[in-house]
């Protein structure tokens, strides 16, 4: 089989051969911590940040990879990799997918993907390995988006091209979401930078599983399909090619919030995101906001539904090597049940993030950061805590660029 690759290659016209480009890129990530004081819903409390009681002060946060291959000047294969000590597998996927976007030359322009990849919900994870551009971590808003949503299917985009900017029309199909949403109703909202690998699990809450009478640890899987429905999401963006950038999609991800498999569930989710980003010389601001729902309904003899909310605003500033970023989150859900409210299921919180970037090479990007989060649930009184916790977490992170 080997003997035949050569020749193989030299069957293949000489123009096709020069119009294949590929290359790799990536970055490495290494991090001294102050931890939060509460335990992090990665170990299966409820605080809201990525390290918390418990974890060591110098962290491996991530070694991230992408390759991509241009087969020709339209049709380009990405594939995003990741090492993390916190996933199951010690290589896991987070984006694989094939791109066609042909040559245009008129103000209409079109595109098709297909595989598994990030929706294009994020103002802030512009970044490769959904990171953020101006903090290590990112809004609440965006830290879900990373955890719990990922397009495995097929997504469309149209542009049109004129001269005070561009108005692009994003369409989508998608399965193996069905377990979107469990996070937001059982742990509520977090703020971390680690999205979740196809291949992964996340973590439940200690106390979510005591309440419904299971024995902890446990985790759900995200990227499954248990009904066999198509969900989908659509969005209208209008960006002016120098100062604004406007966004609207919905969500939905039309699970039948009866069907379940060996003991995880379908959550029918449900959302409008907006978004809106403003540059002025050296400032930046950007802002998003998110409505939506989540529903279960397994039994007969019980149904929740959950309420979510969540908005942000952040304020940037660069020059040269330096970038500055404060931001200000808020957060709120409602969860209501066959039996009616449910405010230990609920919570309501606030966040602070300030963190200060030096890029003095192109290789090695140096981030500090301070994140201090306030919130109320009621369901910590069962580990003993009382309901409202306010945490700081410290971190400088420093990235290592390669390609």
């Amino acid at each position: 089989m080997k003997r035949l690759w050569p020749l193989l290659l030299c069957a293949l016209p000489t123009p096709a051969l020069a119009q294949i480009d590929y290359g790799a890129s990536g970055y490495i990530d290494l991090r001294l911590v102050s931890p939060a004081g509460e335990t992090s819903w990665l170990q299966g409390g409820l605080g809201k940040t990525r390290y918390g009681k418990g974890d060591s002060d110098f962290q491996f946060a991530s070694a991230v990879g992408q390759g991509y291959v241009l087969l020709t000047p339209e049709i380009l294969a990405v594939t995003v990799l990741r090492i993390e000590p916190e996933q199951r597998t010690f290589v896991d996927a987070l984006e694989a997918y094939i791109r066609y976007r042909p040559v245009s030359t008129s103000p209409w322009r079109w595109s098709v993907k297909g595989g598994a990849f990030f929706a294009p919900f994020s103002l802030e994870n512009t970044e490769l390995g959904w990171s953020s551009y101006w903090t290590i971590t990112p809004s609440a808003i965006n830290s879900w988006f990373g955890e719990e949503l990922r397009t495995i299917g097929g997504e469309g985009t149209l542009d049109w091209r004129t001269d005070e900017g561009t108005l692009e029309f994003v369409a989508a199909g998608l399965g193996w979401n069905d377990p979107a949403g469990v996070m937001i109703a059982d742990r509520g909202w977090a703020l971390d930078d680690r999205p979740t690998g196809l291949l992964d699990h996340l973590r439940l809450p200690n106390d979510t599983l005591t309440l419904f009478g299971d024995q902890p640890p446990g985790s759900t899987p995200i990227f499954k399909e248990y009904d066999g429905n198509a969900g989908w999401y659509a969005g209208l963006s209008w960006d002016d090619s120098s100062r604004w950038h406007l966004e609207i999609e919905h969500y939905d991800n039309e699970a039948d919030p009866a069907a379940h498999h060996y003991g995880n569930f379908a959550w029918r989710t449900r959302f409008w995101n907006a978004g809106v980003s403003w540059k002025l010389d050296e400032f930046t601001l950007l802002s998003q906001a998110l409505t939506g729902d989540t529903e279960i309904d397994p039994f007969a003899s019980f149904a929740s539904i959950t309420d979510f909310d969540s908005a942000y605003l952040l304020l940037g500033w660069e020059r040269g090597d330096w970038r500055v970023a404060v931001r200000g989150d808020w957060f709120h859900t409602n969860t209501h049940t066959t039996f009616g409210a449910s405010p230990a299921l609920s919570e309501n919180g606030d966040a602070l993030t300030a963190a200060v970037s030096w890029l003095p090479r192109d290789w090695v990007r140096l981030t500090g950061e301070v994140l201090w989060v306030e919130s109320k649930r009621d369901e910590r009184v069962l580990s003993g805590l009382v309901p409202e916790q306010r945490n700081t977490q410290l971190q400088l992170s420093a990235r290592f660029y390669f390609e």
